[in-house]
């Protein structure tokens, strides 16, 4: 006999069916979102691809589950579309540890230096900047410019881990992911130990020392490649925990471990089924961009689209 809860997910996912066929709407699901919320995906992924695959379709409608800096890059890059964020107090905390003024800031300490933006910043921010860069090609978008010497915002971490690969200076802000930092060099060890025979996967965002101790380090679509395409059918996954049901989907055969269940993002864990269909039904919490922001932010990405680099991941 079902249980109740999943009584109620099933009504609720045949509510948002039947209201994307009445608003030809898209569904775009993170890789960190709840396994329900996976399940009315149209399109599952990182940030930066879920908003470019969306920019594709004919939908009228982008439904963002994820959080506010992902839905802002939708409606950057769909302008003629209708973008909705399901609950709209879904931030980024490192996303909101840079603003233009800091950005200014640090263009004024270090004169001439451009300033690579993380795809995980705001609309302002991405503005503000000269380029953007994912978690994928951030080493690629660096190595393209012309200067000695780079400003990365807002992630410290993944700025790190780009300086272990260039030869340019990066002069990184002190942004970082609380989940991300969460992860210690002690936990990996430990679970490592639990684990003998598993492969340590960790995503750029965790600290410089976790990720020396990686067998791999990817973003969440790297991860999902990676874990298809290796001869490993154990994995250590070092990200949020919600990217295990997307790798246990995925790859059933295989087996998952979280480097560390404190490794969950409370912003993605906030969109609710509830929430998706109260969005849809009153159209509500429409994100959009203001043309300047828009068409600035936008030079700042197609300046990262233009540079040959393996195809563009995110967190």
């Amino acid at each position: 006999m079902a249980s109740r809860i999943q009584v109620d997910i099933e009504k609720l996912s045949r509510d948002v069916a039947e209201l994307k066929a009445k608003l030809n709407a898209v569904i775009l699901v993170h890789n960190y979102q709840l396994p329900e919320i996976q399940e009315i995906a149209d399109i599952r992924g990182d940030s930066l691809g879920l908003s470019r695959e969306a920019a594709r379709t004919n939908a009228d409608v982008i439904v963002f589950c994820g959080v506010l800096f992902m839905a802002e890059t939708a409606a950057i890059l769909s302008p003629d579309k209708t973008v909705l964020l399901p609950v709209k107090e879904a931030g980024c905390p490192m996303a909101d540890m840079i603003t233009v003024e800091g950005v200014r800031a640090l263009r004024e300490q270090n004169p001439g230096a451009p300033v690579v933006c993380y795809v995980n910043s705001s609309a302002e921010v991405k503005a503000e900047s000269d380029i953007c860069c994912t978690s994928a090609n951030a080493i690629e978008v660096v190595n393209s410019l012309d200067a000695e010497r780079v400003i990365f915002v807002p992630d410290k971490h993944l700025g790190r881990y780009v300086a272990e690969h260039t030869d340019k200076e990066i002069i990184a802000h002190e942004g970082f992911c609380p989940t991300h930092a969460r992860l210690t060099v002690e936990e990996v060890i430990k679970v490592k130990k639990e684990h003998p025979n598993a492969a340590f996967v960790a995503h750029p965002e965790c600290r410089i020392d976790v990720l020396r101790h990686a067998d791999h380090v990817a973003s969440t679509s790297g991860m999902f490649t990676y874990a298809r395409e290796s001869g490993a059918e154990e994995f250590i996954v070092g990200t949020e925990t919600g990217m295990l049901y997307v790798l246990h989907r995925a790859n059933p055969d295989k087996k998952f471990y979280p480097a560390s269940e404190l490794m969950t993002c409370p912003n993605m864990r906030l969109n609710t089924l509830e929430h998706v269909v109260e969005a849809m039904e009153e159209i509500k919490h429409v994100i959009t961009v203001d043309k300047d922001i828009r068409e600035r932010a936008r030079k700042c990405l197609d300046r990262m689209l233009a540079i040959k680099t393996p195809a563009p991941q995110s967190g």
